[in-house]
């Protein structure tokens, strides 16, 4: 569905915090259909990029890579 979202995990090291909120910001304007969302569904769209990002720090920060030390 994504394919231009790059992997933001290399090994134990996660992506740094703004590419995080840029694929959340992909993915949602891919699920939203919305490039640039309209004036009253900015504050819905912003919202859900940032739910994106958090769930997505979380899941990043909470895996557990073999082999890293």
């Amino acid at each position: 569905m994504c394919r231009s979202i790059k992997r933001l995990r290399e090994g134990a090291t996660p992506a740094p915090p703004e590419e995080i909120v840029e694929a959340a910001r992909q993915y949602v304007r891919k699920v939203s259909g919305f490039t640039s969302p309209a004036a009253h569904n900015q504050a819905v769209f912003d919202r859900a990029v940032a739910d994106v990002a958090t769930a997505t720090s979380e899941l990043l920060g909470s895996l557990e890579v073999r082999g890293a030390h």
